[in-house]
């Protein structure tokens, strides 16, 4: 690991002031991801500015109908807590089916939806790889690719988003709440908050430079069944082959989000209207203009096979 300084922030302004200041500098709060890639010297800032004392560990009631989830509010206390398991039950599901109890009581709402790629290609230092260094290649287009993207991929990166929570709150319409070094606040819709990758792989939401996350929200809850299936290699601590995030109505309608096999959530709108028609219409739709690899293209019937067995526990629960 190489040397850095380090400063704790007072609010959130102060703290994306101080990140904007210095070319080399990161945000930490749990450091479930970024301690790692340091040990690696994947990351290597030269300025961590801690945002623990920043008091943002609270779910509040917004005036809408819905919740405000502070940046810092662990996974174990969102996933627990009474309001979202009884109206937000994708979510929960969703964080529970990630990592294990003891990276859950530390891993943070934003931390979790600004974790970087498990390409294995990223991890290996000795492998060209365009996320880690701009223009060096990517290792994974013609190596082992089993585990990544099938759809929104270029050509110069092919790697997916891993997390699970960020597929429940894809599906859920969630919004980025943030401040400016500025100290003026935006808004982003959870659709827009992570970018495909294209020719900047190694930009990878659409955060700016030091622009800090304080909460995320969520509107009001729309009902339904809901439901997270992850299929993985091993039944606990492993990264989704694919995921199914859905929120099913007794009508049979929906909205549905897949993880594992994109460079964000992967949700297209226009497939949902598909959704009484069966898991096949709306996987066809959803994946329409997928690239696959020879080592990975067993993920578009995975992800139809994945969704058919959600709708067919919902129209068992409703039946």
């Amino acid at each position: 690991m190489k040397p850095f300084t380090y400063q704790r922030a007072k609010t959130p302004a102060e703290a994306a002031r101080a990140v904007a200041a210095s070319p080399g500098a990161k945000f930490i709060a749990g450091g479930t991801n970024l301690l790692d890639l340091m040990k690696l010297q994947i990351e290597t800032p030269t300025h961590l500015v801690d945002v623990q004392d920043l008091k943002l560990d609270r779910i509040d009631a917004t005036d809408e109908g819905g919740l405000r989830i502070g940046a810092l509010v662990s996974n174990t206390a969102l996933a627990s807590d009474a309001r979202v398991r009884r109206d937000y039950g994708v979510l929960t599901r969703a964080i529970v089916a990630g990592a294990s109890g003891q990276l859950r009581n530390k891993a943070t709402t934003a931390g979790n939806i600004l974790q970087r790629t498990r390409c294995p290609y990223f991890y290996d230092t000795d492998q060209p790889c365009n996320k880690r260094k701009p223009g060096s290649g990517c290792a994974a287009i013609g190596g082992y690719s089993r585990q990544l993207g099938v759809i929104g991929t270029s050509d110069a990166c092919i790697a997916t988003f891993p997390g699970d929570m960020a597929v429940a709150l894809r599906v859920l319409d969630a919004t980025v709440q943030t401040v400016k070094p500025d100290g003026t606040t935006r808004a982003i819709p959870f659709a827009d908050f992570h970018r495909l990758w294209g020719d900047t792989p190694h930009i990878e939401t659409a955060l700016e430079r030091g622009e800090l996350i304080t909460a995320v929200t969520l509107p009001k809850p729309i009902g339904g069944r809901h439901f997270y299936q992850k299929v993985r290699d091993r039944a606990s601590y492993a990264y989704a082959l694919v995921s199914v995030a859905a929120v099913i109505q007794p009508d049979g309608t929906g909205r549905v989000a897949f993880g594992g096999v994109a460079p964000k959530p992967w949700r297209v709108e226009a497939a949902e209207a598909a959704m009484p028609q069966g898991a096949r219409a709306v996987t066809t739709q959803a994946f329409a203009g997928a690239r696959p690899t020879e080592d990975n293209r067993f993920k578009l019937p995975l992800a139809e096979r994945t969704l058919a067995s959600v709708m067919a526990q919902a129209k068992a629960q409703d039946a």
